[in-house]
């Protein structure tokens, strides 16, 4: 539903970008509406006030209806002079008693339900916008603006807000199932790509490697104590400037060399890219000249204050490149591929992709899609599909880019998110599950953390030690199995941190290593079990991490529970989300028999056990009818 104050405009930023499918519509006039019905929805527009209503057409139930906020209120969508051709806008909707609101992107507030929460729509660390929503009334809510603005489900009414825009746009689908309201979004926005082989393994990251000997070190050291390792990353600062997107000579002498003995020990190599610009980068005047740095309204092109280590240690203001310019990303990608493709590096880490600026102004930025008001949380979608693309160009059929931010589509350019920079704590722990969890409800199906949490824990610690075994146990039945993290004893620059202690599997004591070798090891196994799963799900958009209610919408129990999920069809996981537990509770749905994977003991679907949880295993069930054989098993 598009609408505006003098006409509607065409080509102006959006998720529904890919081509419409075939649509059967049927358009019906009638004195005091008129009606389009496609499929199991019937969205009505009255005569009389414009106000729109969607039901389903097989039990004519309502699915969602615009309502003005008071009798008096012209309409349920208004429209404020903002200057320039733009408004602020609202669009207002009743609300409904019990009902559960799920996705919106990645939030820290530890909810599952987003009903009762006010979520800003804006990017950052964290802080992960996707303007998609999955109600339990049978409907998906697409808000097709990437404006600055917010949302409210308040108890008295639903509100969206873009703080400038120049015409609303919302899409809506129905489904019989959560599972086919995904399916549709998916259809509409965009399905993921194949998930790389490559990246099914374990990824061993840290802030940071500070040069081309560790790193060797770190991948010589898990070969030689028999640990399978995927993936090793390089952090920020490997360059000499922002914006350089190069190994510095200094610390990285041969990165060739250093990448093809990672390739031998069957280890592939990500690098972090910033999209920022430092003044002393080689990039800068290049990408001013030509206009590819996201531009102002008032004052400089500086977005950022960050240190330059070697010329500037207080730090030095940076721009950024401006993603949604086609020029712009091409330029930037032939730096990395001359720098970084070209040595044989095809794994991009894109942080701090939001963009980061500090401060955050959006009104004040002016981008080649449109005014930062108005496109600003498009950008991570933008600098992920120039990597996609380019490497696609280049012949790569399996592209995965680890994104600290994500907007509605980014899922085709073969994004995988991760939860950014968060506390160290169980309750961050459990917070995570959550978010990860309204992830997969976003249309996103590629999603991790770093396990054990970013800011800070202390590898000697016994309690923070028994953490990382619970977040890593959580983490084996993620997209991604990532360790990462800013570990004690931190060095800072500023704000900035530039190093920290060991984070290998091995830097946690004998007892942690044991056990996150034991999780290393069932993650192996399940190895060819996740890839048929993120095959089966990218063909009709579900992730492989679910909430219960994917898979169980029929069971009331399975729209309550937000700290156990199924990987894939066939695995109920129930991680361990507190400090000492040694047991877990666990809810196991009905319409299936569930096969308790430490005991063999099977039991009925709709009622809850108690089953022992060790420090060195997670409880996992299997669901009856899974595939022929148990992905499991040790064979």
């Amino acid at each position: 539903m598009r609408a505006a104050m003098h006409g509607i405009a065409e080509g102006l930023p959006g998720a529904l970008e890919l081509p419409p499918g075939p649509a059967a519509c049927d358009i019906a006039i009638h004195a005091d509406r008129a009606t389009v019905t496609n499929g199991l929805l019937r969205v009505s527009v009255a005569a009389r006030d414009g106000l729109v209503t969607a039901v389903r057409t097989d039990t004519g139930e309502e699915l969602l209806r615009e309502e003005p906020p008071h009798f008096w209120w012209p309409g349920a969508r208004h429209f404020e002079a903002a200057g320039g051709g733009t408004y602020r806008i609202e669009q207002r909707f009743a609300a409904y008693d019990g009902e559960r609101i799920h996705g919106l992107g990645q939030h820290g507030h530890g909810r599952f339900d987003q009903k009762g929460t006010v979520l800003e729509l804006q990017q950052r660390n964290g802080e992960v916008t996707v303007p998609f929503a999955v109600s339990s009334r049978g409907y998906g809510f697409l808000w097709n603006s990437p404006a600055v603005g917010r949302v409210e489900f308040a108890a008295n009414g639903t509100r969206w807000v873009a703080d400038r825009a120049a015409q609303l746009d919302y899409w809506v689908t129905a489904g019989r199932t959560p599972a086919d309201i995904l399916a549709n979004y998916a259809d509409a926005t965009g399905h993921a790509p194949a998930f790389p082989r490559w990246a099914s393994g374990l990824w061993q990251s840290k802030l940071r490697y500070r040069d081309q000997a560790e790193v060797l070190d770190v991948a010589r050291e898990y070969a030689r104590r028999g640990l399978p390792l995927s993936v090793i990353v390089i952090d920020y600062l490997h360059w000499r400037h922002l914006g350089d997107w190069h190994f510095d000579p200094d610390h990285w002498p041969d990165p060739r060399g250093m990448v093809d003995e990672l390739r031998s020990l069957g280890v592939e190599l990500a690098v972090s890219v910033w999209p920022s610009v430092s003044p002393l980068s080689t990039a800068y005047a290049e990408l001013r000249d030509a206009g590819h740095l996201v531009a102002t309204y008032n004052g400089a092109t500086v977005h950022a204050d960050w240190p330059d280590i070697d010329d500037a240690p207080g730090g030095i203001g940076v721009a950024f490149y401006d993603a949604t310019a086609p020029g712009a990303r091409a330029a930037v990608w032939a730096r990395l591929q001359e720098q970084y493709y070209k040595l044989g590096i095809r794994a991009f880490w894109l942080d701090a992709c939001e963009p980061e600026m500090l401060p955050g102004h959006p009104h004040n930025l002016s981008y080649a899609a449109g005014p930062g008001s108005q496109v600003a949380n498009l950008y991570p979608r933008e600098h992920a599909r120039g990597v996609y693309e380019h490497l696609t160009e280049q012949g790569e059929t399996e592209v995965l880019s680890l994104v600290r931010s994500a907007w509605s589509g980014s899922q085709r350019y073969g994004t995988a998110l991760w939860s950014g920079d968060i506390p160290a704590t169980f309750e961050a722990l459990a917070d995570s599950i959550r978010a990860g969890l309204n992830v997969a409800m976003s249309g996103i199906p590629w999603w991790t953390t770093d396990i054990g949490g970013f800011h800070g824990g202390d590898p000697g610690d016994e309690d923070y030690r028994e953490l990382m075994v619970r977040w890593f146990q959580f983490a084996v039945f993620c997209p991604l199995l990532r360790l990462h993290g800013h570990r004690e004893p931190r060095q800072f620059q500023g704000p900035i941190g530039t190093g920290g202690g060991p984070n290998e599997i091995w830097s946690y004591g004998e007892r942690a290593e044991q056990a996150m070798t034991t999780g290393l090891q069932l993650r192996e196994r399940l190895r060819p079990y996740l890839h048929r799963q993120l095959e089966a799900g990218r063909a009709v958009g579900l992730p492989l991490l679910r909430p219960l209610l994917l898979e169980f919408p029929d069971d009331p129990n399975a729209w309550d529970l937000d700290d156990q999920f199924l990987c894939g069809r066939d695995l109920l996981v129930a991680p361990v989300i507190r400090p000492g537990a040694r047991e877990r509770r666990v809810y196991l749905p009905a319409g299936a028999d569930w096969t308790d994977h430490a005991t063999g003991v099977v039991h009925r679907g709709g009622t809850w056990t108690t089953v022992p949880a060790p420090f060195d295993s997670v409880p996992i069930f299997l669901r009856d009818g899974a595939e022929p054989f148990n992905p499991l098993r040790e064979d």
